[in-house]
């Protein structure tokens, strides 16, 4: 589960930390523009995690996507595996066997029933990972497409600072965003 949460930690670092640089030849290309390319790299990915990535000419993300839909699916399928190990014990159990792969292990029919819900729980968690990181993907490519037909250049700045406040002359640190129209 932790491990989850940091792809997903990493997916949103990588998408804010990508800044577009716009050279001049570039501005010429945005007058050109498809109005439908958000929409074709939605498809796109909506189709083939992944495939709106590479329509935008983003290619490192795409192991991102695929690391993180994959890490779901393998997630799915170990919770899903151990799931019906500790089912078909506590069915055994109930039905007067005694020759399940716990049985030396776990001697309470409650424990089984504890690992049943443990792993469906984190079996269903799984799922809603893997569609989030698959609406994740659609959006990602929706929205780098959108960005791609904006003019991104020095009049739009983001600059950190460190000021003094005026009360106590105590260190203080901010941002500024300066707009120039």
């Amino acid at each position: 589960m932790k491990l989850l949460v940091i792809v997903w930690l990493l997916i949103f670092v990588c998408g804010i930390s990508t800044a577009q640089q716009i050279q001049a030849d570039d501005i010429r290309k945005i007058e050109n523009e498809d109005p439908l390319r958000p929409a074709k790299a939605a498809f796109y990915s909506a189709v083939l995690p992944g495939l709106g990535q590479v329509y935008n000419k983003r290619y490192w993300k795409v192991p991102i996507v695929y690391g993180a839909i994959g890490l779901s699916v393998y997630s799915y399928d170990a919770n899903q595996k151990n799931y019906l190990r500790y089912r078909d014990a506590y069915k055994r159990r109930i039905a007067g066997y005694n020759d399940d792969e716990f049985q030396g292990l776990i001697a309470s029919t409650d424990r089984l029933v504890d690992g049943q819900d443990f792993y469906k729980r984190n079996r269903d968690r799984s799922m809603l990972f893997i569609l989030g990181f698959y609406f994740l993907n659609i959006l990602d490519a929706n929205i780098d497409a959108h960005l791609k037909q904006y003019n991104v250049n020095s009049d739009l700045s983001f600059k950190p600072y460190i000021d003094v406040a005026p009360t106590d002359a105590a260190p203080v640190a901010g941002m500024r965003v300066a707009l120039t129209f």
